[in-house]
């Protein structure tokens, strides 16, 4: 259960522009696997991952099959290498704007 539950018109408003704004949509060169993606620095990356693109993921695959399952929190290697193309190309915009 949620521990703060916004009702307020303006923030549902910061929520949705910090969940959704200026995502855009990067696909694997490897497996194809499609996520949303956000930076706003050089050194910062948010991915969002669906159900979908995780299934597709194959170094996902591979690793949540390990004893222990996978570490959520280490990227996988060929998509991180995707998005780093998909910046170099402009296609995905680096830097915060009014603060998201």
């Amino acid at each position: 259960m949620a521990s703060f539950v916004p009702t307020s018109e303006e923030t549902l408003e910061d929520l949705r522009r910090y969940t959704e704004d200026r995502l855009v949509d990067v696909a694997c060169l490897d497996c194809l696997a499609q996520v949303r993606v956000k930076k706003n620095s050089e050194h910062q990356t948010s991915v969002q991952w669906s159900a979908e693109a995780r299934s597709a993921c194959q170094e996902f695959v591979r690793r949540d099959q390990r004893p222990g399952g996978r570490d959520v929190h280490k990227p996988c290697t060929r998509l991180m290498a995707s998005i780093d193309d998909a910046v170099r190309a402009g296609d995905v915009p680096v830097g915060a704007y009014d603060g998201y």
